[in-house]
């Protein structure tokens, strides 16, 4: 009798949408459902959603849920994920809740949770930029920054599993006040949500352009995306932004590479689509605060899952727990 292919779905949660995936045992996907998260609807009706866009993916491309060998989610937040249990998700309003538990009671097969940047960077680590290497530190710039170290094919975790906030590393030339209560945290400026804060402080203190020029009545619109665009035509406010998120995010690299050593540093996350603009002056600033020893033998890359990259990396997450 023929072996079927082992087949995982990958469940990336997010504050806005949910997407799912069957991903065979190389990391291609096989077939995708996206749906709203609908937080408002409250936990349970969450939930319910997941399970019902695992069976749907699963019905797509294996026949079923019986043709699914295990099921990876990645969630926001703080993850206990040998308890399979999300700790504290504030875009969900999650707190303590038994996820992978209840996935596995309503769909009869194996869950694992995980947050969703580790699995993100765990996934790059497998199939993506830092395939091949076996000490790969992965960080994604979207709506906050945050990191995850992947070493011989493991998540780093730390105590309680709290390893990798990057964004919440204090800076002394950063003065605002971050959502955490913390001042000075370098999310607060790196990240899609700070690249746009830059722009909109740089528009209400008179800047000139084309980006200031169509955001000037109304600076609290611009989005990281708008920058991003700004800096590819060559306007000189958006790319000076970038190249000091750029620089600010080098300097805090400049501290974790030295710590972990790792042979790769991935990029990845909706701010990092502005590319070399924010990249280059990244690895730039980094490379001239490193030790030669450090800077010769480093490989710093952008991700090269895109848009899969959260499906892929929490089904490949699931395959190896499973």
């Amino acid at each position: 009798m023929a072996t079927r292919d082992k087949l995982y779905v990958g469940v990336d949660v997010g504050g806005t949408n949910i997407e799912c995936g069957v991903v065979a045992e190389e990391g291609r996907v096989v077939g995708r459902v996206r749906r709203s998260t609908g937080v408002r609807e409250g936990t349970e009706a969450v939930i319910e959603r997941i399970a019902g866009m695992v069976e749907e993916a699963a019905a797509k491309a294996a026949g079923g849920i019986a043709g699914i060998d295990a099921v990876g989610v990645g969630i926001p937040g703080l993850v206990d994920p040998a308890g399979g249990i999300s700790r504290l998700a504030v875009n969900l309003g999650w707190r303590d809740v038994p996820l992978a538990a209840k996935l596995r009671e309503r769909l009869g097969v194996p869950v694992f949770i995980e947050n969703d940047v580790k699995t993100y960077v765990f996934g790059e680590a497998v199939s993506g930029a830092g395939a091949g290497y076996r000490h790969v530190f992965g960080i994604t710039i979207g709506t906050g920054l945050a990191g995850a170290f992947v070493t011989d094919g493991a998540i780093f975790g730390g105590g309680d599993h709290l390893a990798g906030e990057l964004g919440h590393i204090p800076h002394e030339r950063i003065p605002n006040t971050c959502n955490c209560g913390m001042a000075g945290c370098l999310e607060t400026l790196v990240s899609a949500t700070g690249i746009a804060r830059q722009a909109a402080d740089a528009v209400r203190q008179g800047a000139a352009g084309a980006l200031a020029d169509k955001f000037r009545e109304r600076p609290e619109a611009i989005t990281a995306k708008d920058v991003s665009e700004a800096g590819a035509g060559g306007d000189e406010t958006a790319l000076a932004i970038l190249e000091h998120t750029g620089r600010l995010l080098g300097e805090a690299l400049a501290y974790v590479v030295p710590v972990l050593s790792p042979d790769i540093v991935v990029v990845g996350g909706g701010a990092a689509q502005a590319g070399e603009a924010l990249l280059g002056p990244m690895e730039r600033e980094l490379r001239s605060r490193l030790l030669q020893a450090f800077a010769d033998r480093l490989v710093v890359r952008p991700g090269a899952l895109g848009s899969d990259a959260g499906i892929v990396g929490n089904a490949l997450y699931a395959k190896s727990k499973a």
